[in-house]
């Protein structure tokens, strides 16, 4: 198939940026998204023109590095899919796609498709420790927790931190990969000894680092490539409520 992209180019965060039109070529309905990138690249470079910079790492829909805006959605068309995850089965022949970076104050651009995405890292630092028994082995099941709260905490520990969330949210609020973090760990009992310091910590170095505040549009949950849902938002809410000062 034949496709044109319109693609932002940008030369770091306080570069004038533009579409700019490319076309690719004899793409194999069956090769990634990234792969197609990676063969329009490979023409742009023999002709001299720089080669477009993405994110991208495992390529396995694991590390979440691989974000951008395809057509005005994060990673896409195709529901719980990373844009590395992503077929060009998805498209048709002739199609037209627009690429664009995460948009997002708390997201600089660096170059191209690429943002500055450390104000996700502050935000899990902020997070601290979990307080551990450090002496002998215990028993694999000496600490007992449900199965319901387990299959909980790991709905929310699904969370890549891709970013996609915030490039969705009109407000570029990091609410669900926030809330996913803490929702956690607040639900099992190795973190909540310090349950109350992290979801303040927390939150407040996501308001810190410019994200916005949630509004209920549902965007976040739409966009996700995991499928982690809203309600970890209402539990980082509860928890939120539970730590301030009685």
């Amino acid at each position: 198939m034949n496709l044109t992209l319109y693609v932002w180019r940008q030369n770091g965060p306080e570069g004038q940026g533009k579409l700019e039109q490319y076309e690719a070529k004899n793409v194999s309905p069956d090769s990634s998204f990234l792969e197609m990138l990676d063969e329009v690249n490979q023409e742009l470079i023999e002709t001299g023109i720089d080669p477009i910079e993405f994110d991208n790492d495992c390529r396995e829909g694991i590390c979440g590095t691989c974000g951008c805006v395809i057509n005005g959605r994060p990673h896409g068309p195709q529901e719980e899919t990373t844009a590395c995850q992503l077929h060009m089965r998805q498209f048709k022949d002739g199609d037209s796609l627009t690429l664009e970076p995460w948009r997002a104050t708390a997201f600089p651009i660096v170059k191209d498709l690429v943002v500055d995405r450390s104000a996700m890292d502050r935000i899990i630092e902020s997070g601290g420790y979990t307080s551990a028994y450090t002496g002998q082995v215990g028993e694999a099941n000496q600490t007992l927790i449900p199965k319901p709260l387990a299959e909980y905490a790991m709905d929310a520990a699904a969370c890549i931190g891709c970013g996609a969330c915030v490039a969705a949210c009109p407000n570029g609020s990091a609410m669900l990969f926030t809330s996913a973090k803490v929702a956690q760990l607040a639900s099992l009992p190795q973190g909540k000894v310090e349950a109350a310091e992290r979801v303040k910590a927390m939150t407040a170095t996501a308001i810190a680092n410019g994200f916005g505040n949630c509004s209920n549009h549902y965007e976040c949950e739409a966009a996700c490539p995991k499928g982690v849902s809203v309600k970890f938002i209402a539990k980082l809410n509860r928890e939120y409520i539970k730590a301030l000062p009685k």
